[in-house]
């Protein structure tokens, strides 16, 4: 008998999402998350009087999040607030030169026609090139399922037009002399957990979508979204239970039953919708499954992405001349991603994403501090680096390596510290290899060839999340969550959504 009831495993950003697009569906919705608090890798660690987001903090194509509330009549203004940040991101090139990364076109020549007056016209051109895969890529598949492989067939003339057999990186060199501009213009897979060298160009673009919609911060931290959609959902009805870690998603002849937490507390569903890593639901969540396709062979063979190292401290001073982003780069480029997606060892060299909130929004650290995280990437475990013994190494160098170049008297300011590494990735937000971003977006993992947002292997589950279609990334993870409403049932019996009509802010 039909319980129109779907579950939802993770509440992760992709997860709330598509428990959100359910509910506008009609389904009665569960949340169950494994962790102690909703957010997945959007989670919040408070430390000090500090608050640090743990993992997302660079907000692009604000939108979907607005047609994500209204869709419910809802009002995302009502919930949280959006600034924009500008620069998007500056780049520290190391010998005193820096770029910032920003929307505006005029300010972008400017800084190439002094740093490689050659390049302006190759910009241009790259610009315009990004400008026609963001109309394609973007616009036209982001929130496409491709469930079949006449689906890559009839989009793959265009992806060819669009010479998405080429890298990021190797379609910025075919416009770009200047290396020190290479960079900057194709670092962004980085962001998604993809190698610049081995990404698909497709990821180029990343570059159109910042510069139409911008990049934002939400005040409070990504935490402040996370808190508005479960505030939202507990307005629609939908329980999101939290330290109830899925142990196994219960099927019978091949169709989803129900599923089943590590405390043995079962709840029964029509369809579940997993924002759990699809590698490790195809190789422990599904017992009774035998799977043809998303064999432990095929999921061996996959390309994870690569993890992270991310430090989080908080100064009793303030860096006025920080910017709210900044890209840290190291004296290697494609030897250092060479080093951590291929070789996978840890280097002696790192490039560095440092985020310091407290420029846009100075609540998130107590009076006259100043609150930061830094990210670096590294090797996934699949390296076999001992980051018991190596973690605190590892913090002590990134610090002083900070204080020597971008934060002066960082040591000495000093008042909390601590770490994550792919320990964390791989135990606490269960993620295949500690990968921190699911699979790679090489071209072969990508659209089709990615996992699919409707199991082939099982009736009734499907996937969102930066495991699937399309892919990692706030915008990724939200368009999974609208593919899902292409492709999953309405329930037999629609059940009401309470609330109010739409309502405008302000």
């Amino acid at each position: 008998m039909s319980t129109n009831h779907a579950v939802v495993v993770g509440a992760g950003l992709g997860g709330l999402a598509a428990a959100i697009r359910l509910r506008h569906m009609g389904w009665r919705v569960t949340v169950l998350e494994a962790g102690d608090q909703p957010g997945g890798r959007a989670r919040v660690f408070e430390r000090d009087g500090y608050s640090f987001d743990a993992g997302p903090t660079v907000v692009t194509a604000p939108y979907l999040f607005d047609e994500l509330f209204e869709s419910v009549g809802r009002d995302r203004r009502d919930y949280y607030d959006l600034v924009p940040v500008d620069p998007f991101y500056r780049v520290d090139f190391g010998d005193g030169e820096t770029f910032d990364y920003v929307g505006d076109e005029d300010r972008i020549i400017a800084q190439i026609a002094k740093m490689s007056p050659g390049d302006v016209e190759g910009y241009r051109k790259l610009a315009a090139h990004a400008e026609r895969i963001f109309s394609v890529g973007y616009e036209q598949l982001a929130d496409t399922p491709f469930t079949r492989l006449s689906d890559m067939l009839r989009v793959l003339p265009d992806m060819l037009k669009l010479e998405s057999y080429r890298s990021v990186y190797g379609l910025a060199s075919k416009y770009l002399e200047d290396e020190r501009l290479r960079q900057v213009f194709s670092f962004q897979p980085l962001l998604v957990g993809g190698n610049p060298f081995d990404t698909t160009s497709i990821y180029m673009l990343i570059h159109w979508l910042e510069r139409k919609w911008g990049v934002h911060y939400a005040l409070g931290g990504t935490t402040s979204i996370v808190r508005g959609m479960v505030r939202l959902l507990e307005e629609l009805g939908v329980d999101v239970v939290l330290d109830a870690p899925v142990e196994e998603i219960d099927t019978r002849a091949g169709v989803v039953k129900g599923v089943r937490t590590e405390a043995g507390v079962y709840y029964a569903a029509d369809m579940v919708v997993s924002n759990a890593d699809p590698s490790m639901v195809y190789s422990r969540m599904l017992p009774r499954v035998k799977r043809r396709t998303r064999t432990d062979g095929h999921i061996r063979r996959m390309k994870q992405s690569m993890s992270l190292f991310v430090a989080y401290f908080g100064t009793d001073r303030t860096y006025e001349d920080i910017a709210h982003h900044t890209i840290v780069l190291g004296p290697r480029y494609k030897g250092l991603l060479h080093d951590i997606f291929n070789r996978k060892v840890l280097a002696d060299d790192f490039s560095l994403y440092l985020h310091a909130p407290t420029r846009s929004d100075p609540s998130v650290a107590p009076p006259g501090h100043e609150s930061f995280y830094v990210l670096s990437p590294v090797p996934n475990q699949q390296s076999g680096i001992d980051w018991e013994q190596m973690a605190p190494e590892y913090l002590d160098r990134i610090l002083d390596h900070l204080d020597g170049r971008v934060l002066p008297g960082l040591r000495d300011s000093l008042t909390t510290s601590f770490s994550v590494d792919p320990r964390y990735f791989e135990h606490e937000l269960r993620s295949h290899s500690g990968a921190a971003f699911g699979p790679q977006p090489v071209l072969q993992q990508s659209a089709w060839f990615r996992y699919h947002n409707v199991s082939e292997e099982v009736g009734g589950l499907f996937f969102v999340g930066a495991g699937t279609h399309p892919g990692a990334g706030m915008p990724g993870t939200l368009c999974s969550a609208k593919v899902l409403e292409r492709v999953a049932p309405r329930p037999a019996v629609a059940q009401p959504i309470p609330g109010l009509p739409l309502r405008r802010a302000g």
